[in-house]
């Protein structure tokens, strides 16, 4: 028998209401089957998840292991992908039908290009959706300060759903510290950047569905899973920082990468209630500038005195408020008015969401 050449790999936790929808969605591919693998990765699931899978066991590998995290599932499941392309689902999102079939023929078009990303489609729920849509440098790597801003700007486009892999890439990434039970992605695609090009399809070719078991969305107020993220972005920032140290990447290239996930981390521990009111306003401004690296002076002049009330309250007090003032509908229809929310340069948005 002949290798397949892609293997899906599906990452689950108790998704037994999802699972089978995500699963569905790859056996539909426009795509042979015969040219690809389909292996499943439980991560330990209570629920109704393996015996939803059991429904599925002459069409899909099912390895079923004691409960982990991300980078637990991605190292027990990768070793065992025998295709020349690995392509990631997670649980609760699925394909739009063509997903693998435009992944595999850019793939075969750019021989230089080690990872794929693509435009994705958000679902709140079935009848409220929206795209991203990437429009400006589709292609580039991180082996340059531009190439790194140019990384940081779009790696949205690359989380576990949307990303696909030669799988020489991964052998030379190797295994994803398991501190990383979420965001492990995050630690692929950025050495895979690192080590080839990367190629973005304008196409949204996954939907990603935003729901109360979506460990990355976590809720207001959740400060357990608050802090286990923030945990988990710190082990991200110092993973990241040694293997940059052990490939020997320029200061300069690694310092653009990790400066974010550190603000990220920083802003996340402020929410918590940690720090001062003055890292508050540094800490909010400098996520700004990293994310509005295009706004204009008046622009940012606006957003430091928007940021005056956070020399007076508390971080946590201040998260409050802000969390209440950015949810209401009041503040987006006057901002939308008079000062329209930033709109990144490389990005067209679409749907039926309000952004």
């Amino acid at each position: 028998m002949t290798a397949p050449l892609v293997s899906v790999l599906i990452d689950t936790y108790n998704h037994e209401r999802f699972i089978e929808e995500a699963i569905q969605s790859v056996l539909s591919q426009d795509f042979p089957a015969s040219d690809r693998e389909i292996l499943v990765v439980d991560d330990g699931s209570t629920d109704r998840t393996p015996e939803i899978l059991a429904k599925f066991a002459s069409q899909i590998r099912i390895l079923r292991k004691s409960n982990g995290g991300q980078a637990s599932a991605f190292n027990h499941g990768i070793p065992e992908c025998c295709g020349e392309i690995v392509a990631f689902l997670d649980g609760d999102d699925w394909w739009a039908p063509k997903k693998l079939s435009a992944v595999v023929e850019a793939f075969a078009s750019h021989p230089a290009t080690g990872v794929i990303g693509h435009s994705i489609t958000e679902v709140l729920h079935e009848s409220t959706q929206r795209s991203e849509l990437v429009r400006e440098a589709p292609e580039f790597r991180i082996n340059s300060v531009a190439g790194a801003h140019t990384f940081r700007l779009r790696k949205s486009f690359l989380g576990t759903s949307r990303m696909a892999f030669r799988t020489d890439i991964l052998r030379r990434i190797g295994p994803v510290p398991e501190a990383l039970v979420i965001e492990a992605d995050e630690y692929l695609f950025t050495l895979g950047a690192l080590f080839s090009e990367v190629l973005l399809l304008r196409e949204p070719l996954t939907y990603y569905r935003l729901q109360g078991q979506n460990l990355y969305q976590i809720g207001d107020g959740d400060f357990p899973l608050l802090r286990q993220k923030l945990g988990v972005l710190l082990a991200l920032v110092d993973a990241l920082r040694q293997r940059f140290a052990q490939e020997a990447v320029p200061a300069a290239i690694s310092r653009v990468i990790v400066d974010t996930l550190q603000t990220e981390a920083d802003v996340l521990r402020l929410s918590l209630g940690d720090g001062s009111p003055f890292d508050t306003f540094r800490t909010e401004l400098r996520s700004y500038d990293l994310s509005h690296g295009h706004a204009s002076l008046l622009r940012r002049f606006l957003k430091c005195v928007s940021l005056v009330p956070a020399l007076f309250v508390s971080p946590r007090r201040y998260n409050t408020l802000k969390r209440k003032l950015v949810s209401s509908h009041f503040y987006a229809k006057t901002r939308e008015k008079f000062l329209r929310f930033h709109r990144p340069d490389h990005v067209d948005r679409t749907g039926n969401w309000t952004f």
